[in-house]
């Protein structure tokens, strides 16, 4: 499972997120190399393959780079990446004023688009549904289809029955036992109209016009962990999408707003 702190977070992101915010404030400027895993270990009183683990999702959003025999080394472009990007767990992690309710219990079934979507040589497929809520009212339905390797990780715990209220993703769930760490998202959206069930999720007529999302969590092997499908009442979500140039490819910074009466909240941000 790995090292954890209080607030049961992971603590590779613990610590990936504190080099972040140091990087951002210009602790450590382009070309400079970062501590050792062995004195971040001892600083974050964590182990080193912890350090290992949060280097990695440093690299993989190319922040940092490593030379063998040498160390890591900060990106000369990281501090500009991370003010105009966002990161992937800003979509792990709930705001502290969004909750979750199970409406779906996780439960193994045929689902042969979601299978495929999975890349998964069954037809079988984990899916649980769930509501997330902002000063009470519900702005999103998201549909989990997870395979059966890591579906098992989440049975059987009394967090994924109905009625449930939570503060995390089941992406941010799942993540701690998974053997490579979340690294890329890939991301569609459309406009779908409410089927029966998802209006009465969302407390809307059947037919209403909603944002649907769906997400694609791959790990840093490039193997698919999870699809999310989102559906979101626009009149309660805006979706805005900034693009950045960097300098070998085209990153994106989208920020949400969920917005009922165009309230201000954290906006959450994502590099697809």
């Amino acid at each position: 499972m790995g090292d954890r702190n209080n607030g049961n977070e992971p603590a590779h992101r613990r610590v990936s997120l504190a080099l972040r915010e140091q990087i951002a404030a210009g602790h450590f400027h382009g070309g400079r190399q970062l501590p050792t895993e062995l004195s971040l270990a001892e600083e974050f009183a964590v182990s080193r393959q912890t350090v290992r683990r949060a280097f990695h999702d440093l690299v993989a959003d190319g922040l940092v780079y490593r030379i063998p025999g040498r160390g890591t080394f900060v990106s000369e472009d990281a501090s500009m990446r991370l003010r105009r990007l966002g990161h992937i767990e800003a979509l792990t992690n709930l705001p502290s004023d969004t909750t979750t309710e199970i409406v779906a219990p996780l439960r193994r079934r045929i689902d042969i688009e979601a299978a495929s979507r999975l890349r998964l040589d069954s037809d079988f497929v984990s899916t649980i549904t769930y509501v997330r809520r902002h000063a009470g009212g519900v702005f999103v339905t998201t549909t989990v289809h997870l395979p059966d390797a890591h579906a098992r990780h989440l049975s059987g715990g009394t967090e994924m029955q109905s009625g449930v209220i939570g503060s995390q993703t089941i992406i941010g769930l799942l993540e701690p036992h998974l053997a490579s760490p979340v690294a890329d998202l890939v991301q569609s959206i459309t406009v779908a109209p409410a089927a029966e069930d998802i209006a009465h999720y969302l407390g809307c007529p059947t037919g209403h016009p909603l944002l649907r999302a769906d997400r694609l969590y791959l790990d840093s092997d490039g193997q698919v962990v999870e699809l999310a499908v989102n559906y979101y009442l626009p009149e309660n979500y805006t979706y805005r999408i900034t693009m950045g140039r960097s300098r070998n490819q085209k990153r994106a910074t989208t920020d949400v707003d969920r917005n009922p009466a165009r309230r201000r909240n954290p906006p959450d941000r994502l590099v697809p």
